[in-house]
């Protein structure tokens, strides 16, 4: 093997192997989760028909049940919001936070069919998986810091 190709090749496997987050990034990162949880949960307390009409009609609209679904993403997002200021936190939150969506992602598979208008069972399958995704990649990077 070449020396070019030599360098080449260690750079791409530092590329795949570590995740391009440095300590400000993933806080960064970490906020952003958490506000976007904050978010979702504050809409289904709030607005639990808008949050239905828009993003879950997927049968029969419970409002008692939104809200008491919005207790967790308010309590995912404080926790997020959280792990971003103490680093310790980080990885347990995250690998939660991922679990918990990727076995969300597998619901929303299972039921793909099943919302209204047909176009929002893909949809909100693919963002729950893209989401995951990154949670994933978070945790990579809050795992290989520790």
């Amino acid at each position: 093997m070449a020396q070019a190709d030599v360098g080449k090749s260690h750079l791409g496997e530092t590329l795949v192997s570590r995740p391009v987050l440095n300590e400000e990034r993933l806080a960064s990162l970490l906020a952003f989760l958490g506000v976007t949880q904050l978010v979702l949960g504050a809409l289904m307390a709030i607005a639990p028909g808008t949050f239905f009409n828009a993003i879950a009609d997927y049968g029969t609209r419970n409002d008692h049940y939104l809200r008491d679904l919005s207790t967790f993403y308010l309590a995912l997002g404080v926790v997020l919001l959280g792990a971003a200021k103490r680093p310790r936190w980080r990885a347990p939150v995250l690998a939660f936070a991922t679990l918990q969506y990727a076995l969300h992602s597998i619901n929303h598979l299972i039921d793909i069919g099943n919302g209204d208008p047909g176009w929002i069972g893909p949809f909100n399958f693919l963002s729950l998986v893209l989401f995951t995704a990154l949670l994933a990649y978070a945790l990579r990077a809050a795992a290989s810091t520790r």
